[in-house]
C-alpha cells in the first residue's frame, strides 16, 4: 500500500522506499501480520500485490518470476504449453521452479533466488530463459511488450516483472474477476491440457490448501546459483 496515511493503526508497520521515477520517499505499508491484512481488506484492497523482496533486503529479490501473459486470441492450453516449456528449460538449468495460476488468464512461474542477486541480475537471467522459450515456440510467443506491435495472437513472455518496482498478484490472492478466482499454486503434474484457471476460486482454495498443503513455500527457499544454471544451458 503506497503512501500510507499518518493515522494508520499501531499494529501496522511502515517502510520508506525511495522512488527514482518520482524522486521521493514513498511510505509503504508492510503486510506482515493478520491484523494488517484485515486492515488492508477494509481499505478495499481485494488483491494483494507484494514486492519481490522484503524489508530485510530491499534490493535483493527472494525469487525470479516469469509472467506468461496471453493475448485475446490465445487459449489457456497454449499458456500451459508455454509454462511446460519454461519448466523444461529451467530443468535443464538445474533450477527449481514453481507455478501458480494468475487468477486471470495466465500462469506465473517462480524460481527461488534467495536474496543473492540484484533485481538487474535476476531480470537478465529471466530474459535469457524467455528468449529460449520464444525460440522454441515462435508461432505464438513474443517478448514484445508493446500491445499494438505484438497483436492479439501472441503470448507475452514478461521478464520485466523482475525489475525493482513492478508488483504482481500474490499467491493465494483473490482477483477482482467473475467467479472470485484466486491465484493458486499448482503441482506440475496438474499443468496439462484442459486445465482452467476458473477452477480455483474463493470457494474452494482453502479446502485445496488443507488437502495438498502449501506447495508454494519452496519459492522462499535457498535459491539457485545463476552462474551454474547458465553453464548448464551453455549460455
Amino acid at each position: 500500500q503506497k503512501d500510507a496515511a499518518d493515522n494508520v493503526p499501531s499494529f501496522v508497520t511502515n517502510q520508506l522506499v525511495h522512488s527514482e521515477s518520482n524522486n521521493k520517499e514513498i511510505n509503504y505499508i508492510v503486510c506482515d501480520n493478520l491484523p494488517t491484512l484485515v486492515y488492508l481488506n477494509n481499505l478495499g484492497c481485494i488483491e494483494i500485490n507484494p514486492w519481490h523482496s522484503t524489508v530485510k533486503a530491499l534490493e535483493y529479490p527472494d525469487y525470479l518470476m516469469i509472467d506468461i501473459d496471453p493475448s485475446d486470441k490465445n487459449t489457456f492450453d497454449q499458456v500451459i504449453e508455454v509454462a511446460l516449456m519454461v519448466k523444461n528449460i529451467l530443468d535443464k538449468a538445474g533450477a527449481d521452479c514453481y507455478c501458480k495460476t494468475s487468477g486471470a488468464s495466465g500462469i506465473h512461474v517462480y524460481v527461488p533466488t534467495g536474496k543473492k542477486y540484484t533485481f538487474e541480475q535476476v531480470k537478465d537471467f529471466a530474459y535469457i530463459v524467455c528468449v529460449m522459450v520464444n525460440n522454441e515456440l515462435k508461432k505464438f510467443t513474443t517478448l514484445e511488450r508493446n500491445l499494438q506491435k505484438r497483436g492479439d495472437k501472441h503470448i507475452y513472455l514478461d521478464y520485466l516483472q523482475n525489475r525493482r518496482d513492478p508488483t504482481l498478484a500474490s499467491v493465494y490472492s483473490l482477483r477482482p474477476k467473475p467467479g472470485g478466482t484466486v491465484s493458486t499454486p499448482l503441482l506440475w503434474d496438474e499443468v496439462k491440457q484442459g486445465l482452467s484457471p476458473k477452477e480455483f476460486t474463493i470457494y474452494n482454495t482453502l479446502d485445496r490448501v488443507k488437502k495438498v498443503g502449501d506447495i508454494f513455500k519452496g519459492v522462499l527457499g535457498k535459491g539457485i546459483d545463476i552462474k551454474k544454471c547458465l553453464q548448464k544451458l551453455e549460455v
